[in-house]
Formats: structure tokens, C-alpha cells, sequence
């Protein structure tokens, strides 16, 4: 695969030759063998055709895109290069992992735009931190509020938008406490008399849940996790109309219908297949 490279003046987007498969699989495996992965539509891939990737986090994000991730690049030959919140770059030491390893770089259109002149492979979450704090009732639920660069990005570069639902992310842990329990609490009054919820964590919305997983313990119950690829959806009818709301809505409204109809699939194969799994797995999901 050939280097990629980006010029200096893009922030966080450093040379990357990505890791052998070998490394990528050896990386991946403990994930694979807790959460025993299914996928869907990978037939909808065309490694020789660039493609943005939109999808959707779950609680935390923690376990969102090396799955997908790995199975592009055995499958289809494919490391996509990932859109990542400025918050990952507050941590030097993560930071240089995620874009040394990963590939990863900082969200932002300049970076974007880059990657696109490259002909890249790109994966982004529009839900970004906001999504990954969820809150009680939101499971399987896009949070985008009106962000639409991707769209704008896509119909800009005459990028294709492949969507990609995960489903089983958001049953590794059940939300005790989430952003609006702590924002009506005292702590949350000192949050905002302080400028601490405005200034850091968006008025409140990216305070992380409090969780538990197995029992009363942070480490994730074995869900299965299922995830699927939808059908392409052309931007190229929207050619240089990239600042057309309207243009931007009408691709952003078919991404989440996409989405939507894949999670309702895999949340009808995720139940059908429960009564299947191993009678220890079912015990530790129940806890």
C-alpha cells in the first residue's frame, strides 16, 4: 500500500504508512474473541472506489471502529483513516498512538479536504462527543444535532458516503447517572456557576455517563456486536451545490435513514440470536 502523506500545514496529519495486517489482527483478536462479530454488506464496498465512511458512536466510544476497521482492511484491502474529536489530541501519549498506529487524524475540513485529495478511505462520526456521552434512553440513537460537514465534504469531492450501523456497543454497559442527572445536582450548579460546563464540556452534554458493566464492574459485558454496510449513496447529483443546505440536509436525511433501517435489522438479529449464545455469556450479560 502506498504512503500516505500530507503537507505540513494540516495539523496532526503526519506521514503514515499503515501496520501490517498481521498487526492489525494480532491487535484486534481479544476484541474479536469478547464480542464475536457478525458483519453485513461488505458486497457494498469497492475498495477502488474512495468512500466516506459515516457511522455512529455508542456509549464511549471505546469500542467503535477497530472491528469494522480490521474486517475492511482483511477483507477488502482498505485502512481507512479516521476523523477524530480535538479532544483526543488534548493527550499527548494517545495522541501519538491513535495517528502512528491508527492513522488517525484531527476532524477538521482542511484535514478532511487533504485526505480527499488523496483519494483516501475516510471513517467520521458526526455525533462526535456528544454521541459518546449518552444519555439514559439513547441507545441506538444518532445524536448529529445539525452538523453537515460531511455531507458538505462529500459533495464538495464527489465522494460516495457508505453508513455503517454498529449495533452491541451500547449494551456493554448500562447509564446510572448521565449529563442531565448531573447538571440538575449541586456538582452540576458549581459546573455552571464556575464557567467549568460552559467553557469544557458544552453547556453539560459531554459529561460521560456513570456506568456499570458485568455487576457492579467497569469491565464491558459480552455483548455480541453486529454491524452493517449500507448500500452507496451517490453525492455527485448535488456536484457544486457543497454549500446548498438543502443539498447538504437531502444527503445527511439518507445517511440516517440508512442507519436506522440497519439498526433495526441488527437489533432483530441481535434478539433472535440471544437464546442462541452461551448460557455463561447470557448470565454475564444479565448481570
Amino acid at each position: 500500500m502506498p504512503k500516505q502523506t500530507a503537507p505540513e500545514e494540516y495539523e496532526h496529519q503526519l506521514p503514515f504508512d499503515p501496520p501490517s495486517l498481521s498487526f492489525v489482527k494480532k491487535l484486534t483478536k481479544p476484541m474479536f474473541d469478547y464480542f464475536t462479530p457478525e458483519f453485513y454488506g461488505l458486497e457494498h464496498v469497492d475498495p477502488s472506489k474512495p468512500t466516506l465512511f459515516v457511522t455512529n458512536h455508542t456509549v464511549f466510544g471505546l469500542f467503535d471502529g477497530q472491528l469494522y476497521g480490521a474486517e475492511l482492511y482483511e477483507k477488502k484491502g482498505i485502512f481507512v483513516r479516521s476523523l477524530v474529536d480535538n479532544f483526543h489530541y488534548e493527550f499527548p501519549i494517545w495522541r501519538d498512538v491513535i495517528t502512528s498506529i491508527g492513522g488517525a487524524v484531527k476532524g477538521t475540513r482542511k484535514n478532511c479536504a487533504e485526505l480527499m485529495r488523496q483519494q483516501q478511505h475516510i471513517l467520521v462520526f458526526p455525533g462526535g462527543g456528544r454521541e459518546i456521552c449518552k444519555q439514559k434512553g439513547e441507545k441506538y440513537k444518532l445524536t448529529w444535532k445539525n452538523r453537515m460537514g460531511f455531507a458538505h465534504m462529500a459533495i464538495e469531492h464527489g465522494y460516495q458516503i457508505i453508513p455503517i450501523a454498529g449495533v452491541g456497543g451500547d449494551d456493554t454497559y448500562d447509564i446510572l447517572i448521565d449529563s442531565n442527572d448531573v447538571m440538575k445536582s449541586k456538582l452540576g450548579g458549581l459546573l455552571k456557576s464556575t464557567g467549568i460546563a460552559q467553557k469544557f464540556l458544552k453547556n453539560g452534554e459531554h459529561i460521560p455517563p456513570l456506568v456499570r458493566g458485568i455487576g457492579p464492574t467497569l469491565i464491558p459485558k459480552p455483548a455480541k456486536f453486529y454491524y452493517a454496510f449500507g448500500k452507496p449513496i451517490d453525492t455527485s447529483r448535488f456536484a457544486g451545490q457543497q454549500e446548498d443546505v438543502n443539498a447538504q440536509r437531502a444527503i445527511r436525511k439518507e445517511v440516517e435513514e440508512s442507519m436506522y433501517a440497519m439498526f433495526n435489522d441488527l437489533i432483530a438479529k441481535a434478539k433472535a440470536d440471544y437464546p442462541k449464545l452461551n448460557p455463561i455469556r447470557r448470565w454475564l450479560n444479565s448481570l
